[in-house]
């Protein structure tokens, strides 16, 4: 009955849902559709239940130097601000459905966030990129070249290295934000190249601390936590979190993307610009940008850093 009772849910409903389960503490692991959507039942919450969406104004920006930062509220991607980009024409199942938003680029990174409706299509053709996804609202499936599937929900960290195959299975209605490098090769040497997914309980709870943070260099003045869930080539992919308060320098910032999961952190560059992120907020940072990580309340995120 729970079950019936979420997939109707999850049905009925664009943004309000995709609002709802991104901060209801929806975390699982799975390892098929069905013990996936069992997992929803005892999963608990992740402090992310009082989530207020920022009060600041929507802002794009497409151009690039190291005194900008890439900022966007939830609500930038709410559903009717997103742009259609009609049917899926290779579709073999549904009736699939695309809308998106670009956030920034810079040539090599990327980032924003996509909304699609359930269906399904093979994707036999080599991703030209590596693309890193967080999800807010929906279920899916991403299946590689020999058939291995990886079911991912609200709350996962999705990894599709450059030159993966296989197909897409939208079960129901997707919002992602999500960062891509367009590297210039195919770094992965596992054949076929696999999809990585990871659960928040899981990527959480295996967190540790270290002199060396792998986005900031040093976090010394107030110390930091971070867990590495991916790291191929010019690609990292992480968890990263910060439980005291303070604020720390940062003298050459890694080109980077991330979603805040819980608290709040202010970006100040060297140029003077900075901004407020809370939870449902989504950044991206130049490569080379400099100045000031401030640290308000205990902050939690997910990120994907691109070697210059």
């Amino acid at each position: 009955m729970f079950i019936k009772s979420l997939l109707l849910l999850l049905s009925g409903g664009r943004y309000s849902s995709a609002f709802h389960l991104a901060t209801s503490g929806y975390r699982h692991p799975s390892s098929s559709l069905s013990s996936y959507l069992e997992s929803l039942q005892s999963s608990p919450a992740n402090g992310m239940n009082n989530f207020v969406p920022s009060a600041e104004p929507l802002q794009e920006v497409v151009n690039n130097n190291n005194n900008n930062i890439y900022h966007a509220p939830l609500e930038y991607f709410s559903f009717d601000n997103l742009e259609s980009k009609g049917p899926r024409a290779t579709c073999d199942w549904g009736t699939p459905q695309d809308w998106s938003r670009k956030l920034a680029e810079d040539g090599i990174f990327r980032s924003g966030a996509w909304y699609c409706t359930p269906g399904g299509w093979p994707s036999p053709n080599g991703k030209a990129v590596t693309e890193v996804f967080y999800m807010l609202e929906g279920h899916g499936c991403l299946s590689d070249a020999d058939g291995m599937r990886h079911y991912f929900g609200p709350g996962d960290m999705v990894t599709i290295p450059k030159g993966h195959t296989g197909r897409w299975d939208v079960n129901s209605p997707i919002l992602k934000v999500w960062a891509v490098n367009a590297h210039s090769n195919v770094e992965e040497r596992s054949s076929p190249i696999r999809v990585k997914v990871d659960h928040y309980n899981t990527f959480v709870s295996s967190q540790s601390s270290s002199s060396s943070d792998p986005l900031y260099r040093s976090t010394v003045d107030i110390g930091s936590s971070s867990n590495i869930l991916y790291d191929v080539g010019s690609t990292k992919v992480g968890y990263w979190s910060c439980s005291n308060t303070g604020s720390f320098p940062v003298s050459y910032g890694t080109r980077q993307w991330f979603h805040v999961l819980k608290g709040v952190l202010f970006v100040t560059t060297s140029g003077g610009t900075s901004r407020r992120c809370i939870a449902g907020d989504t950044v991206m940072l130049p490569a080379g940008w400099s100045g000031f990580i401030d640290v308000v309340e205990p902050t939690e995120k997910v990120f994907c850093a691109a070697a210059a």
